[in-house]
């Protein structure tokens, strides 16, 4: 009877575990059935509940439509819901699609979160390739995700481009973005323009510094456009007698921006490595001390979408000497231009006061700030960013043609000379915001300089190298939250502190500007004035990743914390505050 009765038992449980299979498979078929393909015009103009890309739309300018949560009942602001992520360097930032929140996990993984509960709904596990030991880049996440179709893009930390069905994590396709060994990594994000994944990457040697675009349904190469030329190309003279696999200009930064009426995309790429002009020249004078320097690096590259051929540049920094990245996002936005002598240092004088112009606008790793036109890369007005100091990385720019010119004060005339130079990650890859109500850009920014010592000896030909707080300073306002009049280019420092913030700021049709520090404080300002209208204590650190979203009519703020590169590498005191560690996690607030 006992025999009798477990099989009987067995019998009826197999028939449970396969109804509920069933079941599932149903509810999983639904799911996908009900799952709405993002289309190109979705991506052009997103619905306002939904946040596709790292800055939300094309042009990066970081704004939310959303206006539920507003300076009136900001203070009301309630913990939603919260998740935990495993420990290792985070420096993403989620996108949200039809009510799903996708991220990358500190531990090579992408995850699918219901994003009004945190509910896990699947998790890809990127096993790696057996040529890279994952183990050792565990931490190199990417900046962000791209949605498109039905598939979620990532890149890896072993070199792959891959796409994940959008509805069950499952692999559709990948193929190699670097070659593995070279010594790149995907550390930027890949964004999705006319149905092609656009990626970058950092990168050590010639042949694996590029732009490429391959075709979102199929993985296929469509074009590559390699940020150094190479001997007897175009530009190839800028970097002297350097050897072409020897020029390295890497991407390692926050991705591009795109305008789809002109079909341009907009990226920037980073210092030209080796770090020094006398271990990449044998001689300070090994290339020019006005722009062009050492193309393409330190410059703002326009790439036709179909094709990737260059439409134009602009180079910020000529024949960098100290690692002063010009990498991160360019912001796309229309205004007024009409620069105030006593607030911008270099006006182009063929501007006319008040006229209107498509802009991109970049603030420098390094300072600096610049507006220059969409189609042409017209210079039109720049300014050191945040002061004017001596001490500065440019030493003039020719106001007519835009040309900049190296400081030359700065730059090592010798083996073993040291320098202090301005600035040194005054802003990195946390990325500023654009509201088009104020015609404000939003940065927070460290008021840092560097010093630096010339070291032939070392592969980088420098030693002793350190951020420092610009000489004179006060350190209890070195870190601040700055509003920059886009018309006008007056700033105003909305908030200062002497804490750093490595936190993404995020603007809000509710007038508000959200932005949180190493400290762990999660804030609310009035976008106006500065005001703070609200805060939250976090378990953590806060990196990157503020965004907003709605799901059925309700509006979210989201904000990641977690270990980070800049300032909370390791644990350090600021200001008497020690930087918690390995506390990872999504915070995620909204109106009772």
């Amino acid at each position: 009877m006992r025999d009798a009765g477990n099989s009987v038992t067995g019998h009826r449980l197999k028939q449970l575990l396969v109804a509920l299979l069933s079941c599932i498979a149903t509810v999983a078929g639904a799911q996908s059935d009900s799952f709405e393909p993002v289309t190109t015009e979705m991506l052009v103009s997103p619905d306002p509940g939904d946040w596709l890309m790292l800055g939300r739309t094309y042009d990066e300018q970081r704004f939310s439509p959303l206006g539920q949560v507003n300076k009136d009942n900001v203070s009301d602001l309630r913990m939603a819901w919260t998740r935990g992520l495993p420990a290792g360097t985070e420096s993403t930032i989620p996108i949200v699609y039809a009510g799903v929140m996708y991220l990358v996990s500190p531990i090579n993984s992408v995850l699918a979160l219901d994003a009004t509960t945190g509910d896990l709904v699947w998790e890809y596990k990127r096993q790696g390739d057996e040529r890279v030991n994952l183990a050792a880049v565990r931490g190199t996440s990417s900046k962000s995700l791209a949605i498109y179709h039905d598939l979620v893009f990532y890149t890896s930390p072993d070199g792959y481009l891959v796409a994940i069905d959008a509805r069950d994590g499952s692999v559709r396709w990948e193929v190699e973005s670097y070659e593995p060994g070279s010594g790149a990594s995907n550390t930027s994000a890949p964004i999705v323009v006319e149905g092609k994944v656009i990626t970058a990457r950092a990168c050590k040697d010639q042949a694996n510094c590029f732009i490429a675009a391959h075709d979102a349904l199929t993985g296929e190469e469509a074009w590559k456009f390699y940020t150094a030329p190479a001997e007897g190309e175009p530009g190839g003279d800028t970097w002297g007698d350097v050897p072409t696999a020897k020029r390295v200009a890497s991407l390692w930064g926050l991705p591009g921006s795109y305008d789809p009426k002109k079909r341009l995309i907009y990226w920037g790429t980073a210092n030209p490595q080796p770090y020094t002009r006398l271990s990449r020249h044998g001689d300070p004078d090994g290339t020019s001390r006005t722009a062009p320097a050492d193309l393409y690096s330190n410059s703002t590259l326009a790439l036709h979408a179909e094709t990737g051929e260059l439409a134009w540049y602009y180079q910020h920094l000529p024949g960098d000497d100290w690692d002063a990245d010009h990498t991160h996002e360019r912001v796309l936005a229309r205004t007024r231009i009409n620069p105030d002598p006593k607030a911008v240092k270099w006006i182009n004088p063929d501007i006319r006061p008040g006229e209107q112009r498509d802009v991109v606008v970049h603030i420098g790793e390094g300072g600096g700030m610049w507006v220059l036109d969409q189609e042409t890369g017209e210079f039109l007005w720049a300014m050191p960013f945040p002061v004017d100091v001596p001490e500065f990385n440019i030493k003039n720019i020719d106001v007519t043609t835009g040309k900049t010119e190296i400081n030359w004060d700065n730059v090592f005339k010798k083996d073993k000379d040291s320098v202090i130079t301005c600035f040194h990650n005054t802003r990195s890859y946390w990325p500023m915001a654009y509201h088009p109500g104020t015609n404000a850009i939003y940065v927070a920014f460290h008021d840092y300089c560097l010093g630096m010592t010339a070291d032939l000896s070392s592969p980088t030909g420098y030693t002793n190298r350190a951020g420092l707080l610009r000489p004179g300073v006060d350190p209890d306002k070195a870190y601040a939250l700055a509003k920059v009049d886009l018309a006008s280019g007056e700033l105003t420092r909305l908030y200062e502190g002497g804490i750093p913030g490595n936190g993404a700021v995020l603007a809000t049709a509710g007038d508000l500007i959200f932005w949180g520090d190493v400290n762990r404080r999660f804030r609310a300002f009035d976008a106006e004035n500065g005001e703070i209208l609200w805060e939250s204590i976090l378990g953590g650190v806060i990196q990157m990743s503020t965004i907003s979203y709605a799901v059925d009519g309700k509006q979210y703020v989201a904000v990641m914390t977690g270990d980070g590169k800049s300032a909370t590498r390791n644990p350090v005191n600021l200001s008497g505050v020690t930087v918690p560690r390995g506390h990872n996690a999504v915070y995620v607030f909204a109106l009772p």
